[in-house]
């Protein structure tokens, strides 16, 4: 049997996921022959073979997978009453039709015994049951009696038209020697004849008797190529057993009329786990290292179409021991991919109308791919929901990222895998989901607006994002993403800009959201952009940098761009004296700290402050930008720790200390000592400085000044 599932239709869904075969002990022949004629799955074209059986006189058993009931292309209530009125049984096949073997032990308790409670409660004795893709285990028996069953049939325990089977036994025996894994022979597909349906009785005829069930899942013409026979096929052979009964040959009896047994109570499953609490990753076993049978736990193969996948475990992983390899031969159509198992939640995710969710997961492979999902609806049907935009093949470990759209109305759970669609390999690992709520109102809209311009920044290239810090949500375009928040709206990035944001960490650093588009027309070909927490001004000689706070405000003092500082050359740059800050600019520097606030320093005077240490020195930080003014053209800057003088005579000189009382005494640069033309020296006895006027010498021992003139 094949392990997959038809994307987009659940009719060829779970029609075939790969499993082992349980083989049991030999049968024990039987006075005479029993044929049950059963059917999986509820396919709606089994009506067909319902009303041939009728017309004939026969009855069979129909494994119903509750969750399919009255879903596209399966049987509805309606069918089902008729089909019980008619003297058929109803069985039980689980809710979702998963492998039960792979599931926790709650989930696959929830499938069984939840699937027999829903037919019962429609009114039906439901007594037997078929074990979904014949995958079982001491385990999963002991489950099925505990729901109350009181027989569950496996699949290719006894001798049916695969040569490779001769040597089994011919027909199960009556009783069946562990009813809750009667034996049977493969199931009927497409390649299956006339011949071969009859020889199945008559080889249990002449080996001296037993029990012979019989499998069908489609009778039509146009469905699952492999899984169907034509309903004149199936006519042919009914008929002919309707005469072998006649004959008294052989006795045609549904599962229940073959095992016995009184029906027993109703037992319900265990309730679904809650989903995890936001911020954890939603997937069960999401490194694939629990494996079961060969399989990791919690997850299935699936696909559709007409394609051979081959699903293995390789070593190692990603992160761990384990990934998932699977390759793609004879590709007609279709896909295949590894998902979370289609159930009721144990392993599935649970998910929340409404809520949009991030997936992710790690691949490498020789072919495209993109993550495929399916919802959860009703009882537990699982369509075909939406996919994302393919990404490339990738030789090495690439994580791919998506955001789904809001899940629908009636949803309650998702699955997901990463699909391949052509011949080739994909091996994959690492998955992750994670809830990010809500869709905000409105931010859809505005960010279709802001991207459309003018000037547009082209086509979606990925899903709306949501999630973000206080709600925002983000969306890539061709040509720039845009950025939407409550209070700032939607805003386009791009370029060079937009790397200054992200190397601040986007919308959750110091910057925040934007609060403009980028804004052009600046001096030198330059454009700015404006955000929550500062500026980001780019210019061809400067490249993009971002200014904030008082250090932008004294910027934005001198006129910007415009004034004599020019643009930033480089981001606020922190870790200095007492918690300062600077930042450069193509003329000069902006020093900030608590105690000083934001001051420039340029040219000749920032020269001589850097020659002293900068703030680190006995100057300290600036208390005030350059003051002109002065005499012979000169300048000044107020220092925390003194005053540097320039002026185009005599350059840039620090003044400070007693040396700067006994210069402010004698009318600083207006007096007779001039302009500074040294700094502080140091003399026998305490130290000196020179200006153009003569010297003032300070003692270290007796703390007074002397001046000398020339």
């Amino acid at each position: 049997m094949s392990r997959w599932f038809a994307a987009g239709s659940v009719a060829a869904v779970m029609a075939s996921f790969l499993v082992g075969v349980v083989v049991a002990a030999p049968a024990q022949a039987a006075a005479n022959t029993v044929v049950s004629l059963t059917f999986d799955d509820g396919n709606a074209d089994q009506m067909t073979a319902e009303s041939t059986m009728k017309s004939l006189g026969l009855n069979g058993t129909f494994f119903i997978t509750s969750g399919w009931i009255d879903q596209p292309t399966y049987l509805t209530t309606a069918n089902l009453q008729q089909i019980a009125a008619d003297g058929n049984e109803i069985g039980g096949h689980t809710v979702t039709h998963p492998d039960l073997v792979s599931l926790t032990a709650g989930e696959s308790t929830r499938q069984i015994c939840n699937g027999r409670v829903a037919l019962m409660n429609m009114g039906f004795k439901v007594t037997s049951f078929a074990y979904p893709f014949a995958s079982e285990d001491p385990a999963t028996e002991a489950l099925v009696k505990q729901c109350g069953y009181n027989s569950a049939r496996g699949l290719g325990d006894t001798a049916s038209k695969d040569p490779a089977s001769a040597t089994l036994p011919a027909a199960d025996t009556i009783p069946p020697a562990n009813p809750y894994v009667t034996a049977a022979p493969s199931e009927v597909d497409s390649t299956w004849t006339l011949a071969d349906l009859q020889n199945q009785v008559t080889h249990a005829q002449t080996a001296g008797g037993g029990w012979v069930q019989l499998t069908f899942h489609h009778i039509a013409v146009g469905t699952d190529p492999t899984l169907t026979i034509s309903p004149t096929l199936f006519s042919d052979f009914a008929t002919w057993l309707a005469q072998q009964k006649a004959a008294g040959t052989v006795a045609v009896q549904t599962v229940d009329q073959v095992v016995g047994g009184t029906q027993q109570p109703p037992v319900q499953g265990p309730a679904v786990p809650p989903p995890p609490p936001p911020g954890t990753n939603m997937i069960q076993n999401p490194s694939l290292e629990t494996l079961v049978n060969t399989i990791p736990q919690c997850w299935a193969a699936g696909g559709f179409g007409t394609n051979t996948p081959a699903f293995s475990i390789v070593t190692p992983g990603h992160t761990g021991t384990n990934a998932e390899q699977l390759t793609v031969t004879g590709f007609v159509s279709g896909d295949a991919k590894l998902l979370p198992a289609l159930d009721l939640g144990g392993c599935s995710p649970t998910g929340t109308p409404g809520h949009i969710y991030q997936l992710k997961a790690w691949y490498k492979s020789t072919a495209p791919t993109q993550f495929e999902a399916y919802t959860r609806i009703g009882n537990g049907y699982w369509p075909y929901w939406t996919a994302s935009p393919q990404v490339p093949a990738a030789a090495n470990w690439t994580q791919i990222t998506w955001t789904t759209p809001p899940l629908p109305a009636g949803a309650s759970g998702i699955s997901w895998g990463l699909n391949i669609q052509a011949n080739g390999t994909i091996t994959t690992d690492d998955y992750e989901m994670y809830d990010v709520g809500n869709q905000p109102a409105g931010a859809a809209t505005a960010i279709a607006a802001a991207a459309a311009g003018p000037p547009s920044i082209g086509t979606a290239t990925g899903a709306m994002v949501c999630g973000l810090t206080a709600g925002g949500c983000y969306q890539y375009f061709q040509s720039g993403v845009v950025h939407w928040s409550t209070a700032t709206g939607a805003h386009v990035t791009k370029g060079a800009i937009d790397a200054a944001w992200a190397a601040t960490n986007w919308e959750n650093g110091i910057l925040g959201y934007p609060t403009s588009n980028e804004i052009g027309g600046l001096k030198d070909g330059g454009v700015y952009q404006t955000f929550q927490g500062g500026v980001i001004h780019w210019s061809p000689a400067t490249g993009a940098h971002f200014t904030r706070g008082a250090i932008d405000a004294a910027w934005a003092a001198q006129n910007w761009e415009n004034g004599f500082l020019g643009y930033p050359t480089s981001n606020e740059i922190g870790g200095l004296k007492n918690g300062g800050a600077y930042q450069t600019f193509q003329g000069g520097v902006i020093h900030w700290s608590a105690a000083t606030g934001a001051h420039i320093t340029r040219g000749a005077i920032d020269a001589a402050w850097a020659a002293q240490n900068w703030e680190n020195g006995f100057l300290g930080y600036p208390t005030s930008n350059e003051i002109g003014g002065l005499k012979n053209g000169g300048v000044y800057q107020n220092f925390q720790g003194g005053v540097i003088y320039w002026s185009p005579a005599t350059g840039a000189f620090p003044n400070g200390g007693a040396i700067r009382v006994a210069y402010a005494s004698q009318g600083w640069e207006n007096g007779r000592l001039g302009y500074p033309t040294t700094t502080e020296y140091a003399v026998s006895g305490g130290r000196a400085q020179n200006f153009q006027g003569g010297r003032i010498t300070w003692s270290a021992t007796t703390n007074a000044t002397t001046i000398t003139y020339n």
